[in-house]
């Protein structure tokens, strides 16, 4: 892998989106990731500064952008500067047309 690139499974890991690098790889694997609108299936996708991971958790769908490669899993506040969330800045993605 290029060294500007690290492991979609192991991002997922070090950014605390799951509790294991194995739970990583299945969350992937099972098509609940996609990584700049493209479906995500092989654990060892390469993932780069800047890139957008969409995932499609239980009852949320995070949208973030990938500001750093980790180094290590450390402690949440230390993952929370590995991205960006994006879908935060829009409180109201879909609006409902009877209501305004």
């Amino acid at each position: 892998m290029r060294a500007d690139r690290q492991r979609l499974d192991k991002w997922l890991w070090f950014a605390r989106f799951a509790r294991s690098r194995t739970l990583a790889a299945k969350l992937v694997g099972s098509g609940y990731v996609r990584v700049n609108g493209q479906r995500a299936t092989d654990p060892a996708k390469g993932l780069a500064v800047g890139d957008v991971v969409t995932l499609a958790l239980d009852r949320s769908t995070l949208v973030i952008r990938v500001r750093d490669r980790g180094t290590r899993r450390g402690p949440a506040s230390e993952a929370r500067l590995l991205y960006e969330d994006l879908g935060s800045d829009d409180a109201a993605l879909v609006t409902n047309p009877d209501s305004g």
